[in-house]
C-alpha cells in the first residue's frame, strides 16, 4: 500500500495529471474560506461523486474547473470510478466505505497543500 506521499510523487510524473495547477484564483478562495470548509467540500464530493457504486455520470460527473477540489480530484485521479479502479485498484461497483472515502479526502487535501506550499502559501 503506497502513501499518500509516494502517490502524490507518481501523479506528477503522469504528463495529464501533472497539467492540474491551482490558479491565483484557486489559491484565493482557499485563503478565504480556510482548509476546514475545502476539506468538507471535499468530503461532500467525495460522499456524492464517488461514494455511491454507482454514480450518476461516472467518467462525467467531475468538472475540470469551477472548484480548486474539482482540480484536486483531476490531479489525483480520484474524479471517476475508473480512475479510482485503475489508479489505485478501488473496485467498480461497490459502494465507498467511510474509510475509503476518507483517504480519498486525505489524497485530495495533501494535493492542495502541496499546490498551497509551491505557491509559497
Amino acid at each position: 500500500m503506497q502513501t499518500i506521499e509516494q502517490a502524490l510523487d507518481k501523479l506528477e510524473r503522469s504528463k495529464f495529471r501533472s497539467g492540474f495547477q491551482l490558479t491565483k484564483k484557486d489559491l484565493e478562495y482557499i485563503e478565504t474560506k480556510g482548509m476546514d470548509v475545502m476539506r468538507r467540500h471535499a468530503g461532500d464530493f467525495v460522499r456524492i461523486k464517488l461514494a455511491p457504486a454507482f454514480p450518476v455520470n461516472d467518467g462525467k460527473q467531475t468538472p475540470m474547473r469551477g472548484h480548486p477540489v474539482f482540480k484536486a480530484m483531476h490531479a489525483t485521479a480520484c474524479c471517476c470510478r475508473g480512475c479510482l479502479n485503475k489508479w489505485y485498484r478501488v473496485p467498480l461497483h461497490k459502494e465507498l466505505s467511510p474509510s475509503a472515502q476518507e483517504k480519498i479526502v486525505n489524497l485530495l487535501m495533501a494535493w492542495i497543500e502541496r499546490q498551497m506550499k509551491k505557491a509559497g502559501i
